[in-house]
């Protein structure tokens, strides 16, 4: 299997991490935003909750602060959309990603799979391309209930201290969860896991992603 670095397809200068809920990005690309922070600590990174409120937005913000903390600049936004109905809202979340287009221009971004059945989650999947179209997009997955798992194409190798640090951050801020029968350290260890058997990570654990769209150019001809 051929292995690249991020930073070796494009010089990563800026990150746009979207997320629907509270915990969205924790989970499906925590520990790569951990790695870049140490491999690309230079980056801008703007993290991006558009439905969280309450106690809720106070875990989001706490640990999306966590998460950032290697970064040497770093914006957080929590927004406050109703969970579950993203798309009865569709204008006004259209309007916000227009707002992001014209604040930044990342060179990477990480949103939701498209294959997603959370509605919330279809919906920013389909604004990320529809605003962002000339961009580098990685789409992350999320575990739930209704069983949508699929094929991801790219893979980023996670050491093992990583992916202890990512499901430890995750119990740790994200309170509101416990109760749920799946939001478990099994279970976050079990899918890195996984993807990490399925790429042949050095550490065997890995995060996936659905990447639609990339161009690699040509290599210079010597002489």
């Amino acid at each position: 299997m051929h292995r690249l670095s991020l930073d070796a397809v494009t010089r990563i200068e800026s990150v746009l991490a979207i997320g629907a809920h509270a915990d969205d990005i924790e989970i499906g690309c925590g520990g790569t935003l951990l790695s870049l922070a140490q491999t690309s600590p230079e980056a801008e990174l703007v993290w991006v909750v558009l439905g969280a409120e309450g106690a809720r937005a106070e875990e989001a913000q706490r640990s999306a602060s966590d998460f950032t903390a290697g970064f040497s600049s770093v914006r957080i936004a929590v927004e406050g959309f109703r969970d579950g109905f993203l798309p009865y809202h569709g204008g006004d979340v259209k309007e916000y990603f227009e707002g992001l287009k014209a604040e930044v221009s990342p060179d990477l971004i990480f949103t939701h799979q498209q294959a997603d059945l959370h509605q919330d989650h279809r919906l920013l999947s389909e604004l990320t391309w529809n605003t962002f179209r000339d961009h580098l997009i990685l789409e992350y997955e999320i575990p739930k209930y209704d069983g949508d798992l699929g094929a991801p194409n790219l893979f980023v190798d996670l050491t093992e201290p990583i992916a202890d640090r990512k499901v430890e951050l995750l119990l740790s801020h994200f309170g509101s969860q416990r109760d749920k029968r799946w939001f478990t350290a099994d279970l976050f260890h079990a899918l890195m896991r996984l993807r990490g058997m399925e790429s042949n990570s050095p550490a065997g654990r890995a995060e996936a992603f659905y990447c639609r769209k990339l161009v690699i150019g040509a290599a210079p001809h010597a002489g």
